[in-house]
């Protein structure tokens, strides 16, 4: 421990030597920072909402591979996720759900991932991720009730040819490479392609077979072709595709792997495979008095899973799951002309978009648990298995929306946004059973679901680069259907949410330094959660509980005092509640707080750069995450202490090539991050996983 805190301090104190004894740079100030958070592309401080973003530079210097690590720098922002890939659950200020049905959308190169499973992807090619928090419905409809997750990708280069190449090299047999190439194809088109390939031995050892559990394997792939047939037309196809093949989850006894971490004991080992394969096709037109976009977007993913049910060394109990699901989705938007609004009066302008979305989407699911004798029942002394023949949900819907800002004497902006929203589903649903015992529960059901969803704000700018804003939002999350549930529980209802958040967005010291700050308030009805199912183990389904509330802030600073030191921090503060609301098995929990939200979150950090050369640059990089305690149940009946984790990381770098050490968790923190009532199976009453432990590595690459 003591020879990594070293490490750790040594990689800061470098640079900071070098910035003493090299002759002073040219000031550099902080880059304009652009962002499509409402659709169109404008400078972040225009943004009426808390909007956190993470571009391809700090993507690079960070080394962040998933969305889930670029969320460190978000305030009031987690993601509860298992160490394989398939489950991974956005929390925005309390507000978070299920994989079927989430929250917070993620958004890639404009294309709405419905269902998380095709959400947490490698960052592969990205340009820029922005975590926007509070409801975005009006513009971006169903299912952004908590906000978004915009994730854009670099475009294709139209100037020259370019490339890289880095490998990753760590403990746990980590190893890892991408690369990409990007350029013109003559004057009016373009490609680029990037791949990569990763595999890692496991963190956590099955103590009855020697073998690591969770260990890793991973390919991803994306290809664009960009077409500019004139200065007012584009058009840009992005197909991108991941394959998944990894261990089993490392899931055990929520005491037992507190007091020994990483280690478990069971007498079947699975695996979680996971394939994804995405299309966008993106059209883009600029006339005189409007501009035109259109958005196509195929996904298709599918899932499987093995795993030990009773997580012990007996043979009581196993499970397997498959899940397919192939989504297309549609939009087609008209605005005012990109830095053109139209122009009222000497005082007025206006600034409007509209358009409207389509989504077709269909789910399938089959999952057997087998069960050794007398474990059903004690009456029952021979081997079942409990299937759930394979259950069908098939939605699709359509949006219709609307924004306009007006603008009075450039100072001013009120703006109001409108969508209506409608889908409808229909299921054949099916609960588990028993072949030689019972028949399937088989259920058929369909249903639909309208909503309205407004928004109002104002923004004021007092003096150039600062924006005040106050904002109404509504939002609004579908009804549906669950796969596998309780009798009586097949479907559950709409959730709204209306929400007020009021800031400030200031960029100072003569362009130095930038700052915002927000408070907000939720109050949500009808809130859906997902909850276990107390008779089928490892089976979960969403079930409405009640209302709630949320209130907090967030704070935001990044700062470049010196032109070879930046200082970057955040914090966010959340007190959310339950008001009322009943669980499926009577239990009150108004009053309780909502699960994985951590009182607190937060990211303190500094990079240095330094040229040593005309050629040679000397950096290094820290930074600190912490977050409050938190609830892992509705009950509030377990709950996660307060933690930080600690990443560092120094290196060279040239023209062409670079290399660099790091360390990830430097000080080895240990948490459990996440964990699951499983009465009857689990002593504690809970399982859970084990957070990564310190890992570290080089890296080297080569650009051209």
């Amino acid at each position: 421990m003591s020879t990594l805190r070293l490490a750790a301090l040594l990689a800061l104190i470098a640079p900071t030597a070098l910035l003493a004894q090299a002759p002073q740079a040219p000031n550099i100030t902080l880059p304009t920072v652009i962002v499509t958070a409402q659709k169109e592309a404008e400078d972040v401080k225009a943004v009426p909402a808390s909007v956190t973003v993470v571009t391809a530079t700090t993507i690079a210097d960070a080394g962040l591979r998933v969305i889930t690590e670029a969320a460190w720098y978000a305030p009031n922002t987690v993601f509860t996720e298992f160490t394989a890939r398939k489950v991974s659950n956005a929390r925005f200020r309390g507000i978070g759900s299920s994989p079927a049905n989430p929250a917070i959308t993620t958004y890639l190169d404009g294309v709405p991932q419905l269902n998380s499973n095709s959400s947490n992807i490698e960052l592969l090619d990205v340009d820029q991720i922005e975590f926007v928090r509070g409801p975005q419905s009006a513009l971006f409809g169903r299912n952004t009730l908590g906000g978004i997750v915009n994730v854009t990708s670099t475009p294709p280069s139209t100037a020259a040819w370019t490339g890289s190449v880095v490998a990753p090299f760590g403990d746990y047999g980590s190893k890892e490479v991408r690369g990409n190439v990007s350029g013109p194809l003559g004057d009016k088109a373009a490609m680029s392609f990037a791949v990569g390939k990763q595999q890692r031995e496991g963190y956590t050892v099955n103590q009855v077979t020697g073998h690591d559990l969770d260990s890793r394997d991973g390919t991803f792939a994306k290809a664009q072709l960009l077409l500019t047939p004139n200065a007012n037309w584009q058009a840009r196809v992005i197909y991108s595709h991941e394959r998944n093949r990894d261990g089993d989850y490392a899931l055990g006894d929520l005491n037992a792997i507190r007091a020994n971490p990483f280690v478990v004991r069971r007498d079947f080992e699975g695996f979680t495979n996971r394939d994804i394969n995405g299309t966008t096709i993106n059209l883009r037109g600029t006339g005189q008095n409007f501009s035109i976009e259109s958005t196509t977007g195929f996904v298709k993913w599918s899932t499987e899973d093995e795993t030990d049910l009773d997580y012990t060394p007996l043979p009581l109990a196993t499970r397997r799951n498959s899940e397919d699901s192939f989504q297309f989705t549609q939009e087609v938007r008209l605005a005012s002309p990109e830095n053109a609004p139209m122009q009222l009066s000497d005082a007025f302008s206006l600034k409007w978009q509209g358009g409207v979305a389509l989504f077709n989407q269909n789910y399938d699911q089959l999952a057997v648990n087998s069960l050794s004798a007398f474990v059903l029942s004690p009456l029952i002394p021979f081997p079942v298995a409990q299937t759930s023949p394979e259950s069908a949900i098939n939605s699709a819907g359509f949006g219709l929306f609307g924004q306009g800002t007006l603008t009075v004497n450039e100072q001013t902006d009120l703006i109001v946004g409108l969508r209506f929203d409608h889908e409808s589903s229909d299921a054949v649903l099916n609960t588990f059973f028993t072949p030689a015992i019972a028949p399937a529960n088989r259920v058929t059901a369909e249903d639909s679901y309208s909503d309205l969803s407004p928004q109002i704000a104002v923004s004021y700018r007092p003096v150039a680069d600062t924006s005040l804003y106050a904002s109404v939002n509504r939002g609004f999350k579908a009804g549906g259907f669950n796969p596998a549930a309780l009798p009586g529980s097949e479907a559950y209802d709409e959730e709204q949410a209306w929400h007020v958040e009021g800031g400030v967005k200031s960029t100072f010291a003569g362009g130095k330094a930038s700052a915002s700050a927000a408070i907000f308030q939720i109050k949500w009805d009808d809130m859906q959660l997902n909850v276990p199912n107390p008779f089928v183990p490892g089976q979960f389904y969403i079930q409405n509980v009640g209302r709630a509330h949320s209130r907090g802030l967030e704070l935001d600073l990044t700062a470049r005092p010196h032109p070879s030191v930046d200082v970057f921090t955040s914090f966010g503060f959340t007190s959310a509640y339950f008001r009322d609301g009943t669980m499926a098995a009577g239990v009150n929990v108004g009053g309780n707080k909502l699960p994985y939200t951590p009182a607190y979150t937060g990211v303190i950090g500094t990079q240095l750069t330094r040229a040593i050369t005309s050629a040679v640059t000397l950096y290094g990089r820290g930074e600190v995450a912490f977050y409050g305690p938190f609830e892992y149940d509705e009950a509030n009946t377990a709950r996660q202490g307060a933690y930080r984790l600690a990443n560092v990381r120094a290196g060279t770098r040239g023209k062409r090539l670079f290399a660099e050490t790091w360390i990830r968790n430097a000080f080895d923190t240990r948490y459990v991050p996440i964990a699951i009532p499983y009465q009857g199976l689990a002593p504690s009453g809970f399982i859970g996983e084990h957070g990564r432990p310190r890992t570290f590595g080089v890296s080297a690459g080569v650009t051209f």
